[in-house]
């Protein structure tokens, strides 16, 4: 991990869990792992999962960041990033605010696979054969971390930024749409904030999913048969808030809503 320690690991962890536990955004972590140091962003992801299974969490799946060519020029990487779904994150519709600081949405295309990448070259062909089917999806994205004041290693050690997330209704196979081909449009509240294509996703959301294939299994954790994959953004994602209400329509996967419950009633 370059001159970054574990102790200064376990620090930033640390600061995260302390921010999500007490739903008050925290410091950046970069002056503890620094901006740029993908080994030691990455170790500190790895400790708070630990932490979430730990206390009964399971992972299902995991979600790829980073996909948009102008946002990794902001952040000044040339790479995705990815973080880890768990059970606990996936919504039916409704999304309580009361476990969210300061929430953004994003549609995005997820697949959801019938086949191990574990072995093999894991090229495209293989990892379009490992989709069962693609399904609309919106990504609630959050940091942790005060006014997204973020780096490519404070939002990797943030869990990428991650929160909750909603599945649409209707399941397609890679035989009934094609991804990249794939048109968006996102509503908040009945007013058109974001739209996109498939190749806004790393050119192809099947070469994101590719991407991680073989980073997860370089990484030691490849992807399972079951689980489901958020490939990334296929437009600007939009900040809401409680009351909010957001459509995504992908063309050839139908739509996705997610409506953000107020805390007071939340659960």
């Amino acid at each position: 991990m370059s001159e970054t320690t574990t102790d200064t690991v376990h620090a930033a962890a640390d600061r995260l869990k302390q921010a999500a536990a007490q739903l008050a955004p925290c410091a950046p972590v970069r002056d503890l792992i620094g901006a740029d140091d993908v080994e030691a962003a990455y170790a500190v992801q790895a400790l708070l999962t630990r932490d979430r299974l730990a206390g009964g969490a399971t992972i299902v799946g995991r979600k790829i960041g980073l996909t948009s060519p102008v946002v990794q020029q902001q952040l000044g990487v040339d790479r995705p990033d990815f973080g880890v779904l768990f059970d606990d994150m996936q919504d039916t519709g409704a999304v309580p605010t009361d476990r969210l600081l300061q929430p953004k949405v994003e549609a995005e295309i997820a697949f959801v696979l019938k086949a191990d990448l574990a072995d093999g070259d894991l090229d495209l062909e293989q990892v379009r054969a490992a989709v069962d089917y693609g399904v609309a999806a919106l990504e609630i994205v959050d940091s942790r971390i005060a006014g997204w004041d973020i780096t490519f290693g404070d939002t990797v050690a943030d869990n990428g930024s991650s929160a909750r997330f909603v599945l649409g209704e209707k399941h397609c196979s890679l035989d009934e749409f094609e991804p990249i081909k794939v048109s968006m449009e996102m509503t908040l509240d009945g007013d058109v904030v974001s739209t996109g294509d498939g190749a806004a996703c790393l050119g192809d959301p099947l070469i994101a999913l590719q991407w991680l294939a073989r980073t997860a299994r370089d990484m030691g954790d490849p992807l399972r048969a079951g689980q489901v994959v958020l490939s990334g953004a296929l437009g600007p994602m939009v900040a809401v808030q409680a009351g909010s209400s957001v459509t995504a329509r992908i063309e050839g996967l139908g739509e996705v809503t997610a409506t953000f419950t107020p805390k007071e009633t939340s659960e």
